[in-house]
């Protein structure tokens, strides 16, 4: 269980900051090349709603699968 909880907060945890996982700075790189910069805070307002969502479908996941 415990194994798959840290598996998911590290994967999930990675879509709250731009510098959080490296496909989110690759596509912080391809908007700015595309006169459509997104600054760090606007990221990661949409990014904490993103992770807390996920996180939030994959908690009862794991107490379904493993706890009950």
């Amino acid at each position: 269980v415990l194994w798959w909880a840290l598996a998911f907060g590290a994967d999930l945890g990675g879509n709250a900051t731009a510098v959080g996982a490296a496909a989110n700075v690759v596509i912080l790189g391809i908007a700015a090349r595309n006169r459509t910069p997104i600054s760090f805070w606007e990221f990661t307002k949409y990014g904490l709603i993103v992770t807390f969502v996920t996180i939030a479908l994959v908690t009862p996941y794991l107490w379904v699968r493993y706890l009950l």
